[in-house]
């Protein structure tokens, strides 16, 4: 028999247990904390789950489409649950899911954990969370349920199989299960008939564009996908918060950016202009407009090293090459331009543009010299002296807090002949052979050999000397004390 202090001790751990495990509910969405992550991901069998922060744009957006989506679950009496965590009190969370920035949507499958891939509205939150815990395609017997099915979504996918168990039909099946849209299946006659549609033949309905397209070749699954994604966007996409992703993560990687301002109307006088050359070069270059009036779009307008002055223009840009940009000579957006642009672009006629700033009067008057694209070379290379270079972006905190430290060092070595202290605006000036990938990157160039040493160590004025006068050896097996504001300072590869 337990002792009285043994049951009292019992009923303390247990009541402690229940405390922990307590879930708050806000708008329909449990509030997830370091507390009761693992009660919730154990007593859910599906859990959406949203790393957010107060301040964040992006995630006030989201919270009235994420209470919506919860309470569409909560009204078909669905098993899913929707969860957040403030990513920055729950800091431990935060770093165990790798949350780099902000919202950050994960979803857990029976405790198995994958990423979201879905777009930021409530329908398509919901749909998206449907698709991955029902069966991968919805059957269609009759054709008022086909009909209702594709009225009722933006993009549908169909298969039209007589036998459902054919190969053709399960490749089919193996692409509904990991992909994104809304899948259907039929085997019905009557279906067939009113679609005119032959046997095993894939049909993407779409409420845009075309509205129907067929797909009619050998059914691979890496076919179909590339089908799927080609086929699911407009033939123009407008770049914002829901298509982002779709637009990055897809598979044509060489994208025309037409930057436009819909306040003076562009959209309207230009868009005509765009669909043509589109059409020529579907499934090969993605066409993107790109609303310049909206805030979040200025580190783009930065990115291409452009101001709104500039617009209306358009840029390429090949994702797999680096990031690489290309600028048409000609500004002009009209149907002629565009193609005379893009062809050049495709037949590989066109020199990578670089951007450069204009070489300040005073570059080398103070004691911290300022390089751009067309004196970096000549500096950082010169085999006479030690070059120090900080490459920085304007924006970025931790630029700013190295700065007043950074100008110290300049003073403290002005007058040593064989060494240059120098810092390059990274944003406005790119190099062919150098990339910088994060924010501030301090390279020593040694003379003579001019081979290049990436500082890593603290960003102190005592080290940054200890790094020089040691050429390069101090602090080079240091790590980084990375603060808290580092997962708001984009990659280069992220803007």
């Amino acid at each position: 028999m337990r002792s009285f202090v043994g049951e009292f001790c019992f009923a303390v751990l247990c009541l402690t247990a229940i405390c922990l495990a307590k879930v708050e509910v806000e708008d329909g969405v449990l509030v997830v904390t370091k507390d009761n992550f693992d009660s919730v991901i154990q007593d859910n069998e599906f859990v959406l789950l949203e790393f957010y922060a107060p301040w964040c744009g992006h995630c006030k957006a989201l919270a009235p489409e994420y209470a919506k989506a919860a309470k569409k679950l909560e009204d078909m009496k669905s098993t899913i649950k929707l969860a957040k965590v403030d990513a920055t009190i729950e800091t431990q969370l935060a770093e165990q899911h790798k949350v780099g920035g902000y919202p950050t949507i994960k979803f857990y499958r029976k405790g198995n954990l994958m990423e979201y891939t879905g777009a930021r509205k409530a329908d398509d939150i919901v749909n998206w969370l449907l698709k991955k815990t029902g069966p991968p395609a919805k059957d269609l017997p009759t054709v008022d349920e086909a009909k209702a099915f594709i009225e009722t979504h933006n993009v549908v996918v169909v298969g039209f199989f007589k036998d459902v168990t054919s190969d053709a039909a399960k490749v089919f099946l193996d692409v509904a299960i990991v992909g994104d849209h809304v899948f259907g299946i039929t085997s019905a006659d009557e279906v067939f008939k009113e679609y005119e549609i032959e046997d095993e033949k894939i049909v993407l309905f779409k409420k845009f564009d075309e509205e129907k397209t067929v797909y009619d070749k050998e059914i691979t699954i890496k076919d179909v996908q590339s089908f799927i994604s080609i086929h699911s966007l407009p033939l123009v996409v407008e770049f914002n918060q829901d298509t982002a992703q779709k637009i990055f993560s897809g598979d044509i990687k060489s994208h025309l950016l037409v930057f436009l301002s819909k306040q003076a109307g562009h959209f309207e006088k230009y868009i005509d202009e765009i669909q043509e050359p589109a059409k020529k070069y579907r499934g090969e270059v993605l066409f993107v407009t790109i609303d310049c009036d909206e805030a979040d779009h200025e580190r783009i307008l930065e990115f291409f090293g452009l101001k709104k002055d500039n617009i209306p223009t358009m840029r390429i840009i090949k994702l797999e090459q680096d990031m690489a940009k290309y600028k048409s000579e000609n500004p002009e957006i009209s149907a002629e331009n565009i193609l005379e642009f893009v062809t050049a672009f495709v037949d590989g006629k066109l020199k990578r543009h670089l951007l450069t700033q204009d070489l300040p009067e005073d570059w080398d008057k103070n004691p911290v010299k300022v390089l751009v694209g067309t004196n970096f070379h000549e500096i950082a290379f010169d085999k006479e002296k030690d070059v120090f270079v900080e490459f920085y972006a304007p924006w970025c905190g931790h630029c700013q807090q190295l700065a007043p430290i950074y100008e110290q060092l300049g003073e403290k070595y002005k007058d040593k002949d064989k060494l240059v202290i120098a810092k390059m605006d990274i944003t406005a000036n790119e190099l062919e052979d150098i990339k910088i990938m994060n924010y501030p990157t301090l390279i020593l160039y040694k003379k003579e050999t001019n081979q290049a040493v990436e500082y890593d160590g603290e960003r102190t004025l005592e080290n940054l000397s200890k790094f020089i006068e040691t050429n390069g050896e101090y602090g080079r097996a240091e790590e980084i004390e990375e603060q808290d504001e580092d997962d708001d300072v984009p990659r280069k590869d992220e803007l």
